[in-house]
């Protein structure tokens, strides 16, 4: 019988962290892209402050726009020998997301980007009409294609872990190797709401991007947090919503179908990193182990006391665990390059 592998907290990947998490302070000096809501100078959390202040705009041509698309991310600060590790994020969300885990990455000397998915986060979409799959997956392949350039470790959470399936299969000359944390892989894409008339589609989007919504899926993810807290991850979730384009990029993706792709999972060629949060309200872990059964070449690791968004919440947990697999999958391609 196939069990999850736990996988305990270690101080030894990065002693530091705790301290110099400690050391980050709200800063009125913070300067922030112009381009970002100006709810982000409401923002408490010293991270997301630390990390809104690197993410960058780039220009992105894809078929389906006749002008560039302006797409956010965070771009590395410094360039590595290994593969670059490419971060997505989940379902309505953006690369604040990875406010914790990103800074441990980089410390560990990973050359580490997070790029906002088509559709969702900081990229100016005021004149992109289609956000469905096959536009989603263009504007990441050209996004690499035009500035990563390599074959990148490629880590997606819940829904951001059916896109990098749907790009590794689809690209695999893109993507190295993956790791899929807390994978929302099986849903049927978006169901009957690809059937709703586009008024009840814009009727429901309103509602999703409520802030009586938003903070009670924060308490329903995030357990044992305090109110205050939730409070800010709540207002750091639905930064990107304010924009005024957010609700035609929601519907557009919502009356594609979304994502569906059980039939690519048996697909994916590269070795494969599978994190999942033990105690995850929202996924089951029997999901992870039948994702590590249909996998060809998978690894899986359990995280002890966490939910379904292990960066958020286990970060160090997170960064350890990616950089163990990084470290022994460079270490076995080696043995097979000839001398």
């Amino acid at each position: 019988m196939l069990t999850l592998t736990a996988a305990t907290s270690s101080p030894t990947l990065l002693p530091e962290c705790q301290t110099q998490r400690r050391r980050f302070t709200i800063s009125a000096a913070d300067k922030f892209p112009s381009f970002l809501p100006k709810q982000m100078e409401e923002i408490k959390d010293p991270f997301a402050r630390k990390l809104a202040t690197r993410i960058e705009r780039l220009p992105v041509n894809v078929s389906f726009s006749e002008q560039s698309i302006m797409s956010s991310c965070v771009k590395p600060l410094i360039q590595s020998k290994q593969n670059p590790v490419v971060l997505l994020h989940g379902f309505d969300s953006s690369c604040l997301e990875w406010r914790y885990t990103f800074p441990l990455l980089e410390e560990a000397g990973l050359e580490t980007w997070a790029v906002d998915i088509l559709g969702w986060g900081f990229s100016n979409l005021e004149r992109v009409q289609s956000c469905d799959v096959e536009s989603k997956r263009e504007h990441f392949y050209q996004l690499w294609k035009s500035y990563i350039k390599t074959p990148m470790t490629l880590v997606g959470p819940s829904l951001g872990a059916a896109v990098a399936i749907d790009f590794a299969v689809n690209h695999p000359e893109a993507v190295e190797n993956l790791v899929l944390i807390d994978a929302s892989v099986y849903a049927e894409g978006t169901g009957n709401l690809a059937k709703l008339p586009r008024a009840a589609a814009y009727a429901g989007v309103s509602i999703l991007k409520s802030y009586p919504l938003r903070l009670y899926t924060t308490f329903l993810v995030f357990k044992g947090v305090q109110f205050n807290t939730s409070l800010d991850w709540t207002n750091i979730g639905r930064l990107h919503c304010l924009y005024p384009w957010w609700d035609d990029a929601t519907v557009s993706f919502m009356i594609s179908g979304g994502y569906n792709v059980t039939r690519q999972i048996h697909q994916v060629k590269q070795k494969t990193l599978i994190i999942w949060g033990e105690n995850d309200p929202i996924i089951s872990n029997k999901l992870a182990v039948r994702l590590h059964c249909e996998l060809p070449d998978a690894i899986i690791r359990q995280i002890p006391d966490c939910g379904h968004l292990p960066h958020v919440e286990k970060p160090d947990s997170v960064a350890r665990l990616m950089l163990e697999f990084m470290q022994n999958y460079s270490q076995k391609k080696a043995q097979f390059v000839p001398t």
